[in-house]
């Protein structure tokens, strides 16, 4: 799908004389799901190269098909054509050096916040002695500011605390790409804005390559270096790739009175608000209406009396 933008001219693309190799590639992506009649392409023609160190944002629609896209990045599912790399070796399943954060946080909720993340630090980091791993623990859960709630379950814990463990316990297995998908996007809007910093402090920490899922516009400026719209599905495919040239350290409350914020936030927007409706136009261009033939029916009259309206004969006295 292309759709013409207009170009901002307070908007520049940066060009590097010898950019980084990509850590991960995907080439000439598709897949769907079904068969026959009822197979639905999910995502088709996706070519994205994400470089060493990078913070890529994805952006789309509900139902563009974002999280089957994190899906074939994390080895969960795999594509039914095209090729899709981390340093040159095809994804053939998950692995540790892929880390996903999940939307709905998927804690066991038997373990406390110590356990969930030492399941997982015990799994990847067999050879280290019992000593080590647990000060490994004990580390980012400082990290993430629950060394207060380091004992309590998941019931026990606010929405936000319990993302921060599911961020901790992935951050914990030291994964070379940090996969976020759409790790925020069920928690109030104060709650969301401390952990924006959180995850953007983290990362300026460990300089992981990052690859995050959102629908929310700002909340990829303020963490990405690059924005990739994904277009509106079935057939979904990736639009062109934003630059988000602002300084960091970033913070919320500092950008809307940025210039440079505000274009690239109009330019963001107004392209995934044009794609949409021309995906719209194209659905509402391709869908056929059946003629229906209405029955040649006459209304009763309601003056008559109720004997007749019943269709019973008259009787008279």
């Amino acid at each position: 799908m292309s759709v013409a933008i207009r170009p901002n001219p307070s908007i520049q693309t940066r060009v590097q004389a010898n950019p980084p190799q990509p850590v991960l590639r995907m080439q000439s992506v598709c897949k769907g799901y079904g068969a026959g009649a009822t197979r639905s392409e999910v995502l088709t023609n996706i070519n994205l190269n994400v470089r060493e160190g990078e913070f890529l944002a994805v952006v789309g629609f509900s139902g563009s098909g974002k999280s089957t896209f994190m899906k074939l990045l994390a080895g969960l599912e795999s594509a039914d054509s095209g090729v899709i790399e981390m340093d040159g070796t095809p994804i053939a399943g998950p692995g540790p050096e892929r880390g996903l954060v999940f939307q709905n946080y998927s804690l066991l909720p038997w373990l406390t916040v110590r356990g969930n993340i030492s399941l997982s630090v015990d799994s990847v980091f067999r050879h280290w002695g019992k000593g080590e791993r647990r000060d490994h623990v004990e580390k980012f859960i400082e990290m993430v500011g629950l060394a207060h709630a380091a004992h309590r379950r998941p019931h026990e814990l606010s929405g936000g605390m319990r993302q921060r463990v599911s961020l901790a316990r992935t951050l914990a297995m030291k994964p070379k790409i940090l996969l976020l998908d759409e790790p925020l996007s069920a928690l109030d809007a104060l709650t969301r804005c401390v952990l924006q910093e959180e995850i953007l402090k983290i990362w300026e920490e460990e300089r992981q390559t990052c690859v995050m899922i959102t629908n929310d516009v700002d909340e990829a400026i303020l963490v990405a270096d690059r924005i990739v719209p994904l277009n509106p599905g079935p057939n979904a495919s990736l639009g062109p790739a934003f630059t988000v040239e602002l300084d960091r350290p970033r913070r919320a409350t500092e950008l809307n009175s940025n210039p440079h914020f505000r274009g690239l936030r109009n330019a963001v927007t107004n392209y995934l608000v044009a794609v949409r409706q021309k995906s719209r136009d194209d659905e509402a261009a391709k869908s056929v209406v059946p003629k229906i033939e209405l029955p040649n029916l006459q209304p009763r009259s309601l003056a008559l009396p109720r004997k007749a309206t019943m269709n019973s004969p008259l009787v008279s006295k």
